[in-house]
Protein backbone atom coordinates (compact mmCIF):
# COMPACT_ATOMS: atom_id res chain seq x y z
CA UNK A 1 0.00 0.00 0.00
CA UNK A 2 1.47 3.62 -0.91
CA UNK A 3 2.44 5.64 2.10
CA UNK A 4 -0.06 8.82 1.82
CA UNK A 5 2.27 10.65 4.43
CA UNK A 6 -0.70 10.50 7.26
CA UNK A 7 0.82 10.14 10.75
CA UNK A 8 0.56 6.93 12.75
CA UNK A 9 -1.86 6.91 16.09
CA UNK A 10 -1.09 4.40 18.51
CA UNK A 11 -4.27 3.85 20.70
CA UNK A 12 -2.86 3.73 24.60
CA UNK A 13 -0.46 7.11 24.26
CA UNK A 14 -2.80 9.41 22.61
CA UNK A 15 -5.49 8.11 25.02
CA UNK A 16 -3.69 9.27 27.74
CA UNK A 17 -2.91 12.57 26.00
CA UNK A 18 -6.15 12.98 25.61
CA UNK A 19 -7.27 12.34 29.19
CA UNK A 20 -4.74 14.91 29.62
CA UNK A 21 -6.70 17.52 27.21
CA UNK A 22 -10.04 16.64 28.73
CA UNK A 23 -8.62 17.34 32.29
CA UNK A 24 -7.04 20.48 31.05
CA UNK A 25 -10.51 21.85 29.18
CA UNK A 26 -12.90 20.73 32.74
CA UNK A 27 -10.28 22.69 34.42
CA UNK A 28 -10.79 25.70 32.69
CA UNK A 29 -15.06 25.31 32.70
CA UNK A 30 -14.47 24.79 36.49
CA UNK A 31 -12.58 28.16 36.27
CA UNK A 32 -14.65 30.20 34.62
CA UNK A 33 -17.96 28.37 36.61
CA UNK A 34 -16.04 29.84 39.95
CA UNK A 35 -15.20 33.50 38.58
CA UNK A 36 -19.11 33.65 37.97
CA UNK A 37 -19.82 32.50 41.30
CA UNK A 38 -17.45 34.92 42.61
CA UNK A 39 -18.43 37.62 40.27
CA UNK A 40 -22.17 37.03 41.51
CA UNK A 41 -20.81 37.26 45.06
CA UNK A 42 -19.75 40.72 44.55
CA UNK A 43 -16.72 39.96 46.41
CA UNK A 44 -12.32 39.95 46.40
CA UNK A 45 -9.59 38.49 48.39
CA UNK A 46 -9.88 35.14 50.11
CA UNK A 47 -13.82 35.87 50.57
CA UNK A 48 -13.57 35.28 46.49
CA UNK A 49 -11.70 31.90 46.85
CA UNK A 50 -14.43 31.07 49.52
CA UNK A 51 -17.37 31.89 47.02
CA UNK A 52 -15.97 30.02 44.47
CA UNK A 53 -14.18 27.28 46.16
CA UNK A 54 -15.57 24.21 45.10
CA UNK A 55 -15.52 25.32 41.45
CA UNK A 56 -11.71 26.22 42.12
CA UNK A 57 -10.79 22.65 44.02
CA UNK A 58 -12.12 20.92 41.03
CA UNK A 59 -9.89 22.73 39.05
CA UNK A 60 -7.09 22.08 40.85
CA UNK A 61 -7.79 18.25 41.06
CA UNK A 62 -8.00 18.55 37.36
CA UNK A 63 -5.00 20.22 36.91
CA UNK A 64 -3.26 17.46 38.89
CA UNK A 65 -4.96 14.72 37.06
CA UNK A 66 -3.66 16.24 33.80
CA UNK A 67 -0.02 15.76 35.36
CA UNK A 68 -0.84 12.03 35.99
CA UNK A 69 -2.31 11.69 32.24
CA UNK A 70 0.91 13.53 31.13
CA UNK A 71 2.90 11.23 32.47
CA UNK A 72 1.54 7.96 31.44
CA UNK A 73 1.23 9.05 28.13
CA UNK A 74 5.16 8.86 27.85
CA UNK A 75 5.51 5.72 29.93
CA UNK A 76 3.10 4.18 27.48
CA UNK A 77 4.73 5.31 24.34
CA UNK A 78 8.37 4.11 25.13
CA UNK A 79 7.05 0.69 26.98
CA UNK A 80 5.49 -0.23 23.23
CA UNK A 81 7.84 1.62 21.38
CA UNK A 82 5.37 3.80 19.86
CA UNK A 83 6.72 7.19 19.53
CA UNK A 84 5.48 9.35 17.00
CA UNK A 85 5.90 12.97 15.58
CA UNK A 86 1.90 13.00 16.01
CA UNK A 87 1.87 11.70 19.68
CA UNK A 88 4.65 14.99 20.19
CA UNK A 89 2.33 17.16 18.70
CA UNK A 90 -0.80 16.30 20.19
CA UNK A 91 0.74 16.48 23.71
CA UNK A 92 1.86 19.31 23.04
CA UNK A 93 -1.26 20.94 22.44
CA UNK A 94 -2.89 18.81 25.11
CA UNK A 95 0.21 20.88 27.63
CA UNK A 96 -0.63 24.19 25.92
CA UNK A 97 -4.55 23.80 27.04
CA UNK A 98 -3.74 21.52 30.31
CA UNK A 99 -0.72 23.27 31.76
CA UNK A 100 -0.52 26.78 29.86
CA UNK A 101 -3.97 28.32 29.91
CA UNK A 102 -5.39 26.48 33.16
CA UNK A 103 -2.82 27.57 35.43
CA UNK A 104 -2.61 31.26 33.76
CA UNK A 105 -6.95 31.54 34.21
CA UNK A 106 -6.41 30.13 37.70
CA UNK A 107 -4.46 32.78 38.48
CA UNK A 108 -5.27 35.62 37.11
CA UNK A 109 -9.19 35.07 37.38
CA UNK A 110 -9.39 33.64 40.92
CA UNK A 111 -6.40 34.76 43.07
CA UNK A 112 -5.50 37.97 41.76
CA UNK A 113 -8.65 39.05 40.46
CA UNK A 114 -8.39 41.97 42.77
CA UNK A 115 -5.03 42.95 40.96
CA UNK A 116 -6.58 42.55 37.37
CA UNK A 117 -3.85 44.52 35.19
CA UNK A 118 -1.02 42.60 37.03
CA UNK A 119 -3.41 39.28 36.73
CA UNK A 120 -3.31 39.33 33.90
CA UNK A 121 0.26 40.51 32.58
CA UNK A 122 1.82 37.99 34.99
CA UNK A 123 -0.77 34.93 33.57
CA UNK A 124 0.24 36.17 30.22
CA UNK A 125 3.87 35.93 30.52
CA UNK A 126 3.74 32.85 31.75
CA UNK A 127 1.42 31.22 28.91
CA UNK A 128 3.93 32.42 26.25
CA UNK A 129 6.79 31.18 27.93
CA UNK A 130 5.02 27.72 28.71
CA UNK A 131 4.10 27.97 24.99
CA UNK A 132 7.79 28.76 23.25
CA UNK A 133 9.19 26.30 25.43
CA UNK A 134 6.82 23.42 24.25
CA UNK A 135 7.53 24.65 21.03
CA UNK A 136 11.24 24.91 21.12
CA UNK A 137 11.26 21.27 23.06
CA UNK A 138 9.47 20.33 19.50
CA UNK A 139 12.06 21.75 17.48
CA UNK A 140 14.71 20.04 19.07
CA UNK A 141 13.02 16.55 19.30
CA UNK A 142 12.33 17.22 15.61
CA UNK A 143 16.20 17.64 14.81
CA UNK A 144 16.63 14.26 16.25
CA UNK A 145 19.39 16.05 18.51
CA UNK A 146 21.10 12.73 19.95
CA UNK A 147 20.21 11.39 23.53
CA UNK A 148 17.58 14.35 23.04
CA UNK A 149 15.63 12.93 25.95
CA UNK A 150 17.45 12.06 28.80
CA UNK A 151 17.67 15.55 30.66
CA UNK A 152 15.43 18.65 30.32
CA UNK A 153 16.90 21.74 29.72
CA UNK A 154 14.61 23.88 32.11
CA UNK A 155 11.94 22.94 34.68
CA UNK A 156 9.15 21.32 32.27
CA UNK A 157 6.01 23.11 31.99
CA UNK A 158 3.85 19.93 33.77
CA UNK A 159 5.94 20.12 36.72
CA UNK A 160 5.61 24.24 36.52
CA UNK A 161 1.81 23.49 36.03
CA UNK A 162 1.50 21.45 39.05
CA UNK A 163 3.57 23.26 41.24
CA UNK A 164 1.39 26.39 40.91
CA UNK A 165 -1.86 24.10 41.18
CA UNK A 166 -1.02 22.27 44.72
CA UNK A 167 0.52 25.53 45.73
CA UNK A 168 -2.99 27.37 45.29
CA UNK A 169 -4.20 24.33 47.07
CA UNK A 170 -2.24 25.10 50.16
CA UNK A 171 -3.72 28.71 50.06
CA UNK A 172 -7.46 27.73 50.00
CA UNK A 173 -6.64 25.26 52.85
CA UNK A 174 -5.18 28.11 55.40
CA UNK A 175 -7.42 28.89 57.85
CA UNK A 176 -6.15 32.72 58.65
CA UNK A 177 -7.32 34.72 56.10
CA UNK A 178 -5.04 37.70 56.63
CA UNK A 179 -2.25 34.94 55.89
CA UNK A 180 -3.87 34.00 53.26
CA UNK A 181 -4.09 37.23 51.54
CA UNK A 182 -0.61 37.91 52.82
CA UNK A 183 0.55 34.43 50.11
CA UNK A 184 -2.14 35.06 47.61
CA UNK A 185 -0.46 38.78 46.81
CA UNK A 186 3.10 38.45 47.55
CA UNK A 187 3.98 34.80 47.02
CA UNK A 188 1.43 33.55 44.26
CA UNK A 189 2.93 36.46 41.27
CA UNK A 190 6.31 36.20 41.77
CA UNK A 191 6.13 32.43 41.29
CA UNK A 192 4.50 33.14 38.26
CA UNK A 193 7.26 34.97 36.97
CA UNK A 194 9.77 32.83 38.60
CA UNK A 195 8.64 29.66 36.96
CA UNK A 196 8.55 31.49 33.23
CA UNK A 197 11.74 31.95 33.78
CA UNK A 198 12.88 28.92 34.75
CA UNK A 199 11.17 27.09 31.99
CA UNK A 200 14.28 28.95 29.42
CA UNK A 201 16.85 28.72 32.47
CA UNK A 202 20.03 26.71 31.95
CA UNK A 203 19.40 24.50 35.02
CA UNK A 204 18.81 20.34 34.07
CA UNK A 205 16.29 18.37 35.40
CA UNK A 206 15.80 14.22 34.85
CA UNK A 207 13.42 13.03 33.11
CA UNK A 208 13.25 10.04 34.86
CA UNK A 209 12.77 7.89 31.65
CA UNK A 210 14.90 5.38 33.01
CA UNK A 211 12.72 4.51 35.74
CA UNK A 212 9.74 1.74 34.16
CA UNK A 213 7.38 -0.69 35.05
CA UNK A 214 10.59 -3.28 35.14
CA UNK A 215 12.81 -0.79 37.37
CA UNK A 216 13.55 -2.95 40.69
CA UNK A 217 14.02 -1.27 44.33
CA UNK A 218 15.41 -2.44 47.17
CA UNK A 219 13.41 -2.74 49.83
CA UNK A 220 14.11 0.93 52.01
CA UNK A 221 13.65 2.30 48.66
CA UNK A 222 10.50 0.53 48.05
CA UNK A 223 9.01 1.23 52.01
CA UNK A 224 10.18 5.53 51.63
CA UNK A 225 8.24 5.92 47.94
CA UNK A 226 5.44 3.92 49.86
CA UNK A 227 5.42 6.42 52.66
CA UNK A 228 5.67 9.47 50.51
CA UNK A 229 2.63 7.77 48.66
CA UNK A 230 0.61 7.39 51.89
CA UNK A 231 1.45 10.94 53.24
CA UNK A 232 0.40 12.48 49.62
CA UNK A 233 -3.14 10.55 50.33
CA UNK A 234 -3.38 12.00 53.79
CA UNK A 235 -2.25 15.67 53.67
CA UNK A 236 -3.07 16.07 49.79
CA UNK A 237 -3.28 19.83 51.14
CA UNK A 238 0.10 19.79 51.30
CA UNK A 239 1.72 17.64 50.24
CA UNK A 240 1.34 17.52 46.48
CA UNK A 241 3.59 20.88 46.91
CA UNK A 242 6.31 19.86 49.06
CA UNK A 243 6.98 17.37 46.05
CA UNK A 244 6.43 19.75 42.83
CA UNK A 245 8.91 22.23 45.29
CA UNK A 246 11.34 19.47 46.10
CA UNK A 247 11.60 18.56 42.07
CA UNK A 248 11.74 22.43 41.74
CA UNK A 249 14.29 22.73 43.93
CA UNK A 250 16.35 19.54 43.05
CA UNK A 251 17.22 21.32 39.87
CA UNK A 252 19.56 23.81 41.62
CA UNK A 253 21.36 20.99 43.62
CA UNK A 254 21.99 18.80 40.94
CA UNK A 255 25.15 19.92 39.85
CA UNK A 256 26.27 19.33 43.44
CA UNK A 257 25.74 15.87 43.66
CA UNK A 258 28.19 13.04 42.81
CA UNK A 259 27.30 11.03 39.85
CA UNK A 260 27.23 8.19 41.57
CA UNK A 261 23.93 10.08 44.10
CA UNK A 262 22.42 11.22 40.89
CA UNK A 263 22.92 7.82 39.01
CA UNK A 264 21.03 6.03 42.19
CA UNK A 265 18.33 8.91 42.29
CA UNK A 266 17.57 9.18 38.44
CA UNK A 267 17.72 5.31 37.88
CA UNK A 268 20.99 6.60 35.40
CA UNK A 269 23.87 4.05 34.57
CA UNK A 270 27.09 5.37 36.60
CA UNK A 271 28.78 5.14 33.55
CA UNK A 272 26.85 7.63 31.70
CA UNK A 273 26.55 11.78 32.62
CA UNK A 274 22.73 12.20 33.85
CA UNK A 275 23.91 15.74 34.28
CA UNK A 276 23.91 16.69 30.58
CA UNK A 277 21.83 18.49 28.97
CA UNK A 278 19.56 16.88 26.34
CA UNK A 279 16.32 18.15 26.17
CA UNK A 280 14.50 21.36 26.50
Amino acid sequence: MKDDGSPKIYLLPNLMTAGNLVCGFLATLKILQGALAVHGAGVIGTAALNAGEIHFKTAIWCILAACVFDLLDGRLARLGGTDSPFGREFDSLADVVSFGVAPALLVSRVLLREYEQIGWFVASVYLVCGAMRLARFNCIAAANVANASKDFKGIPIPAAAGLIASVTLFIMSLTNDQVEHWVMKWVLPPLLLFLSWMMFSSFTYPSFKNINWRTTRSMPKFMAIFIVLVLTVRFYTWMPAVLFITYLLYGFLRPFLSRKMKATIEEVPEDEDPEEPDSP
